[in-house]
């Protein structure tokens, strides 16, 4: 990956600012005054916990799986994309330790084919399957001249619990802790508007070129976003966990920053892993700066726990036995 150079593709560039979304969530909080006393927290974690009573608490979370859509469009494949949204949601709710409990889901469309929409929702039950919770209900709307008679976007939103006393986030992570990256399956679910930008036109790739892949283009951009729930509760019972970090948009360090208490920062061997081929293949293809692509990509960490020194090794131990590519990958330390 290259440094900074003049003429790189980035992510505002290719249409995406996480800038403004940062600000858009800034203002929101200065507007919300809708609250009730059994909200904990506020805005800005994983997922928003709700009281249910003094033992537990209610995890929820909401999202999207972003422009991959275009991608299941583009090779009328729609299977997997079900898939992706499950994890982009199930994973945020674990990070306070919280399992899963149902999901619901929301496809807009321009046009119903029952069909296609059958095999998105199979793909939901699939990876809610994985998860471990149930789909239990949901919404189909077709919006005609909106939307083009073969484009759809999808949404869905899970709920989970979790003991009060076993929250997990800031308040358990301390200077000292070591950082277990999990590896991720390929982009996942973002960065994709950069992605298709770089790769398919300025690169001038097709869907079907294998170059520097051995497979599709379009077979690697629709590999499923990995989910760690049932990986992650197995950790909490195996070993001590301070925290996890869902690599999503904003990268590894932006991240992990979301788990950090005042006065504390990460530091990550950069050099403990090689992000797969597809990483390279947008970085080279579009310049795209090393800076750009930390901020915009998981590049091949798609989930970190944070645990003491001292169960590190034992954490990697477990998860390598349930088949998830794991390893030391930094350390938390005092600020400054």
């Amino acid at each position: 990956m290259t440094d900074s150079v003049e003429g790189s593709a980035t992510y505002a560039a290719a249409g995406v600012s996480i800038e403004a979304g940062d600000r858009a969530v800034e203002l929101i909080k200065g507007r919300l005054t809708s609250t009730r006393p059994e909200v904990v927290g506020g805005l800005g974690g994983f997922a928003g916990l709700f009281r249910i009573d003094a033992d537990r608490l209610l995890a929820t979370s909401t999202d999207g799986v972003g422009t991959k859509v275009a991608i299941a469009q583009a090779m009328d494949r729609h299977d997997t994309i079900g898939h992706d949204l499950v994890g982009m949601v199930v994973d945020d709710i674990v990070v306070c330790g919280a399992e899963p409990l149902f999901m619901t889901d929301y496809i807009a469309c321009g046009r119903v084919v029952p069909e296609r929409i059958a095999d998105i929702v199979a793909g939901i039950d699939a990876g809610c399957a994985l998860a471990g919770c149930a789909l239990i209900g949901g919404e189909t709307a077709e919006h005609p001249g909106l939307l083009g008679p073969d484009e759809y976007d999808v949404a869905g939103a899970a709920t989970g619990m979790v003991r009060a006393d076993s929250v997990l986030g800031p308040d358990r992570v301390k200077a000292g802790d070591v950082v277990v990256a999990m590896a991720s399956s390929g982009l996942h679910s973002n960065g994709y508007s950069l992605a298709r930008h770089v790769l398919l036109n300025v690169g001038g790739l097709s869907l079907d070129s294998t170059e520097d892949l051995g497979e599709p283009l379009g077979e690697v951009l629709l590999t499923p976003t990995r989910i760690y729930t049932k990986d992650c509760l197995s950790l909490i019972d195996a070993v001590e966990v301070h925290a996890f970090s869902h690599v999503t948009g904003g990268g590894l360090t932006a991240n992990l920053e979301r788990v950090l208490p005042a006065g504390t920062r990460t530091q990550i061997d950069h050099a403990s892993w090689k992000p797969a081929a597809i990483f390279e293949l947008i970085a080279d293809r579009g310049r795209v700066a090393r800076e750009e692509m930390e901020k915009t990509f998981n590049l091949g960490v798609g989930m970190v726990a944070v645990v003491p020194e001292g169960d590190a090794q034992a954490a990697v131990d477990h998860l390598t036995a349930r088949g998830v590519d794991a390893w030391i990958c930094g350390e938390i330390t005092k600020a400054g």
